[in-house]
């Protein structure tokens, strides 16, 4: 049987959450949507959950679960996703947030409206605090050639990291050959940053349609934790090197430049949290380590010919070039201006 769509969940770990994670997810005003669950071996409840749920939900006909012997890591549950998706389009969603009931209508509808490859929505984020974050993109069409692309590089942080809230054509993944890399770091932030150079028809939509609560134990936030394992950060400049090493391959488009300075600033404010936290670090990240995260995409050389965001490219790389320990110097006087540090 084919779907319009597939609600795409990799399960690890997630009994606490996976009920009301599943309930939001089932409640969906949109018909035609397969919702495949994938099991990654957490060891805890969440199997039996999804079991259950799939046998006296109304909806369970519409549940698959793949269930895995051992722990693969989320890349490999989302990349199996990808490949077992029976819908023309795939939402990926994470098993501890929740969706609005009207999510993938909205953006079918876009998608639709627009014969879009792919449509946003915007998302609120709560902290551990409590406080809720919300990003929200504006009311937008960017159809044409590297339109997104431009758009998600024209300024740092401008298109979300997060693999979630967005319908993406299951087609287009496949089509490009377009994966998750082997991490456990960050790995999301990699696939839609390269995600928004393969698509030509795109939507941004205002509507608040995902709600991400952060939690203690999360990869992804270990600047609440008193000692961090160097491992983690390590994962994440990894991570940014592989967007190094893709961008090659863009070189000759118009948003090049922008892309070098996004990963440039992530860089930047990798170093400045590993200075702010370096005590809770261990091992520690030596200087040279640090200096070499810096390491600019783009030769002196082609820097110089930019047209766009020349000189904040040329002074990223000239950071980098400096001697470690005047390098991390500016780098720290930099961050306590900028109140980072």
């Amino acid at each position: 049987m084919t779907y319009d769509v597939t609600i795409g969940i990799p399960v690890y770990r997630s009994d606490a959450f996976l009920r009301r994670t599943l309930a939001s997810a089932l409640a969906q005003t949109y018909p035609s949507i397969e919702f495949l669950l994938v099991d990654d071996a957490g060891g805890d409840n969440s199997l039996a959950i999804m079991q259950e749920i799939q046998q006296t939900h109304p909806r369970g006909a519409a549940v698959r679960i793949i269930s895995h012997d051992s722990n693969q890591g989320v890349s490999a549950s989302r990349n199996q996703l990808i490949d077992e998706a029976r819908g023309d389009y795939l939402y990926f969603m994470d098993s501890d947030d929740v969706i609005v009931e009207n999510v993938i209508e909205i953006l079918m509808q876009a998608i639709r409206q627009y014969d879009a490859e792919i449509a946003f929505g915007s998302y609120e984020k709560i902290e551990l605090s409590g406080k809720r974050v919300v990003f929200q993109y504006p009311s937008l069409q960017l159809l044409g050639e590297g339109k997104l692309a431009e758009y998600a590089y024209r300024k740092y942080g401008g298109i979300q990291a997060s693999a979630c809230n967005f319908l993406v054509k299951t087609s287009v993944l496949r089509d490009r050959h377009h994966r998750f890399i082997a991490a456990n770091y960050w790995e999301d932030l990699v696939f839609t940053f390269d995600l928004v150079t393969m698509v030509s028809r795109a939507v941004l939509l205002p509507d608040v349609t995902y709600t991400y609560r952060c939690r203690e134990d999360s990869l992804s936030h270990y600047h609440h934790r008193t000692q961090i394992a160097k491992e983690e950060v390590v994962g994440n400049i990894r991570s940014i090197e592989h967007l190094k090493r893709t961008s090659s391959a863009l070189c000759d488009k118009p948003y090049y430049p922008n892309r070098c300075l996004s990963i440039a600033m992530t860089d930047f404010y990798i170093v400045c949290s590993i200075l702010k936290r370096g005590k809770s670090i261990v091992p520690a990240v030596s200087a040279g380590e640090m200096k070499a995260a810096l390491s600019h995409t783009a030769s002196f050389r082609d820097i110089c010919s930019f047209r766009q965001s020349r000189w904040s490219n040329l002074a990223f790389y000239m950071l980098g070039r400096l001697p470690a320990p005047l390098c991390l110097a500016v780098i720290w006087w930099i961050g306590k201006f900028k109140k980072l540090l």
